[in-house]
This record gives C-alpha cells, structure tokens and sequence, in this order.
C-alpha cells in the first residue's frame, strides 16, 4: 500500500489548493508523482505556503469558485481524475460569526457541487471529501468522539460541516450505489492542524510567529484550552491512505473517518505556546482571556480514531515535542531565509515518512 505505487503518474484534483492544508496536499502529491490540478481562488492569505513554496510550478493551476455549480462541474469533468481531494472550505470560525451566509454557501452548497460534478464522471474515481473535527454536536465530555455520534455544532462554521455531512451521506446514497456507481466517497474528519505555512486569522500559531517575527508579544484568548494538536502531515497521511483503501475495497464507500493523534497528544494552548518558545528568542505573550469577550471557542474536542486504525491500519506517529519542533523549524527557516522554503517543505515530508517507515505503518511500505 505504498502511497508512491498509488499516485505515480495518476491525475488527481485537489480543492482548496492555495489554501494551508491544500498547499502541502499538492506538495506531498508532487512528491508521489502524481499529476496534480488544483482548484480554488487564490491564496487566502499573503504570505502563503502555496506562493513560497512554489507549488504552482508542475501542477494545472484552475481558479474556480466552488460555488459556482456551472464552472466547477465542466472543470471537474474535463479533468477526469482518478482521485479527488476536496478541502475547498471557508474554514475559520471566527469568520463564520461575521459572514455566516459565505460560509454556508461554501462549506454546504459547495460540497454540494463537489458531488453533482462527480456523478458525471465516466472513469473510475475515489473520491475524499474532508469536512472537519468540529462537525460533531461538540458537549465537551472528556473521550474521543465516534464517526457514529451526532453532528451539527453551535457556531455557523460548526453547523455547516454538520451539514455538509449530511449532504454528503445523503447524496451518496440516493446517487451513488455501493454496487455499480464507478464513483467511491468517503468523508474525512480531522481538526487543530499545525504546521508551516499557516498565515490564517486567529490562529495561534500563525498568531504567535506574526508577533515574535516582529518582536512583539502575542495575546492569548484561551491559554488553558485544551487541544489534540497535530502536525498537518498526520490527516493527510490518512486522507491519501483513506483513498488509496477505496480504489480496494467497495465495502468503504460512503464511509467517515476520523484522523487525530493518540489521547495523550492533547495539550493547551499555553503549553504549545512555551513549546514554541523554545525555538524563538526574545518571546513574548500575554495572558487576555479576563478581557476576551468574542464568540464562543470550545474548550475540549478531541476524536476517536479507532475505525482508522481498524480499517485502514492508519494511525498517527509524531509526539507533541516532534509536531511543534517541525511546525517551528519551518517558520525559522522562512523568517530567515536560510532555505528555499520548497526544499524545506520537501525535506519536512520526507522526514515525516522516514518517521512513520521506522513505526512499520502500513503506508510506508
């Protein structure tokens, strides 16, 4: 099951390619050998990894609106790929409360066309459509939620990946029998990425290297709440493996899967912080969370992710001291410009996979 027998030379789409995670899908493809076609408006963010890195150069490049049904539908059929990656989203929270109405056009009725664009498709194709952790109705008890439990959170962006879930289970089952269609969807769960590259708003690790790069401190809304942060690298291993698995085994389309790191990994946002101060000089931070009076954050979330490693043999392999050091290693390098950050963004793959050859995961081999 070795991801580079895979992908060598297949076509596959990825949506939301300009965006963090996207831009090191397509980096990551790159590297397998895969011929890439990105779609998706420009990068959300300036930096972005997606223009530092170069990652435009070997790939088809298409700027499409995934809310636009028309446009996305005859791009997607034209292509024909062997497999879809589908990230497109309005992806922060934050942003939900301000435009509630852009965020369910994208994360719902963009999904949606995701979908209707995929039952034209004549080839076969695997398809993995990523929502997020925060699907589920989070109550914020102390375990792992299941791909069983309910969805649908409080805030717009929460809400909206519940729906998109909804949208995807019901459209697989009215269009896409598990007996004839030519077209395998699964939907995949993960959430509180880190890693280079990531500029976006009110995050706390672009919050962090924004300030320290500039010598200034950095404020802390929640520093007591509690994560299961994970390097960006650790989902898209199982998003690779998840579609891999579907050109297999029938029996998973329609599926949903969780990728997050063991029950341990779960840390504040005061302790990743102080992790990464360790790689910095001159930091600084401040503690607002008595002055802090904006939407509500949850405190706790975390996944079981038990049927991955079930079904797909997947589980993550980097410790919380590994994940911080790589995510601060990457922004040192781009801040100092001691590397190209291409090479440093490749190099940070490789490492990866050296990491999860040597714990024998399946992937790898």
């Amino acid at each position: 099951m070795a991801l580079h027998t895979h992908y060598k030379n297949k076509t596959v789409i990825v949506t939301g390619h300009t965006g963090f995670k996207g831009s090191w899908l397509t980096a990551w493809l790159k590297y397998l050998g895969a011929n890439v076609v990105g779609i998706s408006l420009d990068p959300p963010t300036e930096p972005s990894h997606y223009l530092s890195a170069n990652l435009s150069t070997g790939i088809d490049d298409m700027r499409v609106d995934i809310r636009d049904k028309d446009k996305l539908k005859k791009a997607i059929i034209s292509v024909q790929p062997d497999f879809v990656f589908h990230l497109a989203a309005q992806a922060l929270v934050r942003r939900s409360y301000e435009d509630p109405v852009l965020t369910w056009e994208t994360n719902v009725s963009g999904t949606l066309h995701i979908l209707e664009a995929l039952r034209g498709l004549e080839n076969n194709c695997s398809a993995v459509i990523i929502t997020s952790d925060k699907c589920y109705d989070n109550v914020e008890w102390v375990w792992g939620y299941r791909e069983t439990d309910a969805i649908g959170g409080p805030d717009p962006y929460s809400a909206s990946k519940g729906a998109a879930e909804l949208a995807i289970r019901s459209h697989i089952k009215s269009f896409f029998p598990n007996t004839s269609t030519n077209v395998r969807i699964a939907s995949a769960r993960a959430g509180n990425v880190i890693g280079g590259g990531d500029w976006a708003a009110d995050r706390i690790i672009p919050d962090c290297v924004r300030a320290w790069s500039s010598n200034k401190l950095v404020e802390l809304r929640n520093p007591y709440s509690t994560r299961p942060w994970q390097h960006v690298l650790e989902p898209l291993s199982g998003y690779l493996c998840l579609a891999t698995a579907l050109t297999q085994r029938p029996e998973l389309h329609g599926e949903s899967f969780n990728f997050g790191p063991q029950a341990q990994q779960n840390h504040s946002v005061l302790e990743l912080v102080s992790k990464m101060a360790l790689y910095w000089d001159q930091v600084k931070w401040r503690d607002v969370s008595d002055s802090f009076s904006g939407p509500y954050e949850s405190g706790l979330l975390k996944l079981n992710c038990d049927k991955a490693l079930h079904y797909l043999r997947w589980h993550a392999v980097m410790n919380f001291d590994d994940t911080v050091r790589m995510t601060a290693e990457w922004y040192r390098s781009y801040y100092s410009k001691q590397e190209d950050v291409e090479l440093t963004t490749l190099s940070q793959i490789g490492e990866y996979t050296t990491i999860a050859y040597k714990q024998g995961v399946l992937w790898t081999q």
